[in-house]
């Protein structure tokens, strides 16, 4: 029998669907001031890796060397001194017993049955099985054979090496499965991208509007904490979402839209405005072109038309329309972070970058501020920027700003035998079976691999299907490239080691420069260690290794105008150096000058379609194993109607499974949670939850993995980008007969 990559032998030896916010504060942030013996504690600066927002605080040591807390730096303006559930939570990461502990290589055939499995091995052993894969793969097949598929900080490290290798086929999941598509709505609008952290002066609005976005759960932490200043001051929060979501309970207005009707409101609402002449008119006439385009495009889109269409009144539309208009500039109708979700994606962000121009809160005090960084020094020779003749988009995708995962895997599977594809992956702190879609489509990719190589510090799903295991230490371990902030003002954060890496993991830094002796590169990596990388750099910056210890941040002051457009000679990233209403950059290539809706498939009878989401102490299933976080929600619940149920005879608590509209059983069942707070026609769960791993003791088979269900993608034709939000389940009351199908 011909032994899968999953059969993975052996690697390794607090619940709610939401916390509520409060005002003044948010409840689920811990301040953790109690008074602190500076003689019996040692501090040391960091910044969290437990999301995409990087906090930076200081980890606390208590005198026999144990990791006793990390808390917020004051100084810092992503976390404004506080540290989210996730970020105070990150010491279980340094501590959980199911941690990756040893490099290790896959054996064939050399476990029970004949089954794969793996041996430990050293880090030179397992360092010159890889240089020496690579190589050959380079050889036969050119260097661009190998891609990188990379999340999070460690990225700045492995992507030199690779374009130092000569492949320039590197991507981040989060692009085309996340946030690409608002980056083209921007782009296409202010000539601008959104970025992260997102620049929405929240702490300064007067309205705020939620698409979709959940903050107060997705748990994005200046942003939670500037919702609590905003609720203070008394703005308007509208929230457009089918679940009534922790931060709709906080809103003036909750609008429980039909789902994939979205575009449909941003149209209406863009008629109201102009039709009543609400929009911002001075700013329209100073920064925008295309108005009279837009006014007729949107003329037929009344609130009686958008009525049935999103289940939104029409007077509804109206009022809130009147919200945004009497709150203007400072009005934010925000992007959100997570918006691939039925395949016009980018037209949908467009529709709200367009609105916010309407209203002229683009570079407005309480809209969107214009960001500021600053750049890290990197010690020459830098590598080069390889070219490759392969283009892993197809030329499919012109709006692209990033190669596409997804494509990587596309490129990874064998058409014919003679054709070049992708035979390598290193896979760096991502899990390709929770980010990305198709599951059956990835495993194809991963068994025609030649080299498989994945970094990370838990042993996730893609861990079980890997040739070689390089187990990294955690960020509370290691130093860590300076997290550059462009944000309100320039700053930089140090991350440094509050205690040695448990057993034999190693960072990043150190595995990328290891590997690049073997390569004969190590001449991209001149520095002796980080520390010495790290000190020459903030010695260009003028600092030094020293000061940052001592501080963790340091803040730069701005050579800009925060809040510039209102100045006549301001001009935009637009081919036509204005805001572009209609853009016709957007019909050279082919596609809508303007967004148009378009109807989406519905459930089918006796269906309800998957939505998904997140909760405020985990970040998907990064967190769902950390002893600390998974006290707090050791499982996913899935949201029902109590109309649903009844026509069910199902009740609050029952177990279920779960099947799609293609066929596919969710392998684990999952408990219901009643609730109106959701539409009768969709049903909702956090993502993250479910996996088959039992390396990973303290979430294995506990809840449902989303992903698993989702096996319709709708594709974003003008950036790629996979929507996930066209799928659609059934219940199943028993136990399936049958093994799931991923």
């Amino acid at each position: 029998m011909k032994t899968n990559r999953r059969d993975f032998i052996k690697i390794a030896s607090a619940g709610t669907g939401g916390l509520l916010l409060a005002t003044p504060a948010f409840n689920l942030f811990k301040d953790n001031e109690e008074p602190i013996d500076d003689t019996k504690v040692k501090r040391y600066p960091t910044y969290c890796e437990i999301c995409f927002w990087q906090c930076a605080g200081w980890t606390y040591v208590k005198e026999n060397g144990d990791i006793w807390k990390v808390v917020g730096n004051k100084d810092d303006q992503h976390s404004i001194g506080r540290f989210c559930p996730r970020g105070t939570g990150g010491v279980g990461t340094y501590y959980d017993p199911d941690r990756l502990k040893n490099p290790m290589i896959r054996v064939k055939g050399g476990g029970e049955n004949g089954a794969d499995s793996f041996k430990d091995v050293s880090w030179d052993e397992a360092l010159d099985y890889v240089a020496k894969k690579m190589k050959e793969i380079a050889e036969k097949h050119g260097p661009d054979s190998v891609a990188l598929l990379t999340h999070g900080s460690g990225g700045s490290y492995f992507k030199p090496l690779l374009n130092a290798f000569g492949s320039p086929n590197i991507a981040k999941p989060s692009y085309a499965q996340c946030r690409g598509p608002r980056e083209v709505g921007f782009q296409t609008t202010f000539g601008s991208n959104i970025g992260s952290p997102e620049p929405t002066d929240i702490k300064n609005t007067r309205c705020l509007v939620l698409i979709g976005s959940h903050l107060g759960e997705n748990m994005h932490n200046a942003q939670v904490q500037e919702m609590a200043e905003a609720i203070e001051n008394g703005a308007t929060f509208i929230t457009v979402d089918p679940r009534f979501s922790t931060v709709a309970s906080k809103s003036k207005y909750w609008l429980p839209i039909k789902p994939a009707t979205d575009i449909a409101l941003l149209l209406s609402w863009m008629h109201v405005l102009i039709n009543n002449e609400w929009y911002n008119k001075e700013y329209v006439a100073k920064h925008t072109i295309g108005f009279e385009e837009l006014k007729a495009h949107v003329a037929p889109f009344t609130p009686q038309w958008a009525y049935g269409i999103t289940d939104i009144k029409p007077e509804i539309i109206i009022e809130t329309a009147r919200e945004m208009s009497e709150a203007k500039p400072s009005v934010i109708i925000h992007p959100g972070r997570h918006v691939t979700w039925y395949g016009d994606d980018s037209q949908r962000s467009r529709a709200i970058a367009m609105l916010n121009g309407l209203l002229g809160s683009w570079g407005a005090k309480g809209g969107f501020f214009i960001p500021e960084g600053t750049g890290i020094p990197q010690m020459p020779p830098a590598a080069p920027h390889p070219h490759s003749e392969h283009d892993i988009n197809n030329g499919l995708y012109p709006l692209a700003g990033d190669i596409l995962a997804n494509k990587i895997v596309d490129a990874s599977i064998a058409k014919n035998e003679n054709d070049w594809r992708i035979r390598g992956w290193i896979v760096n702190g991502t899990n390709p079976f929770v980010t990305m879609p198709d599951q059956e489509n990835t495993k194809k990719a991963i068994e025609a691999l030649d080299l498989l190589v994945v970094i990370d510090t838990m042993p996730a799903e893609i861990v079980s299907y890997a040739d070689v295991v390089l187990p990294e230490c955690t960020y509370l371990e290691r130093y860590d490239t300076l997290r550059s902030s462009s944000f309100r003002f320039p700053s930089i954060a140090l991350r440094m080691p509050a205690a040695e890496p448990m057993y034999k993991t190693k960072s990043a830094a150190w595995m990328a420069k290891e590997l690049a002796k073997r390569l004969g590169l190590k001449q991209y990596f001149p520095w002796k260690n980080e520390v010495a990388l790290l000190d020459w750099q903030l010695k260009q910056m003028g600092s030094s290794l020293e000061e940052m210890k001592k501080i963790g941040v340091k803040n730069f002051e701005r050579t800009t105008d925060m809040y510039p457009v209102m100045d006549e000679t301001y001009e935009f990233g637009t081919p036509s150096g204005k805001i572009e209403l209609y853009s016709a950059s957007l019909a050279e290539s082919g596609f809508d000058p303007m967004p148009k809706y378009t109807a989406h498939p519905e459930p089918p009878q006796g269906f309800y379609r998957l939505n998904y989401g997140r909760a405020p102490m985990h970040t998907f299933g990064r967190t769902v194993n950390s002893p600390n976080l998974n006290d707090l929600m050791p499982e996913n619940v899935l949201w029902v109607n109590p109309k649903v149920l009844k026509e069910w005879a199902l009740k609050n608590g029952d177990e279920i499974w779960l099947e799609n509209q293609a066929g596919v059983v969710s392998e684990f069942s999952i408990k219901i949670r009643a609730t109106e707070r959701i539409r009768y026609d969709n049903v909702y769960m956090v993502h993250g939850f479910g996996t088959n791993q039992k390396g990973l003791s303290k979430s294995y088979g506990r809840g449902i993995n989303d992903q698993q269900l989702i096996s319709t993608v709708m594709v974003d034709p003008l950036m790629g980008g996979t929507g996930f939000r066209g799928n659609f389940v059934t219940f199943l009351t028993s136990k399936p007969e049958k093994e799931a199908k991923a």
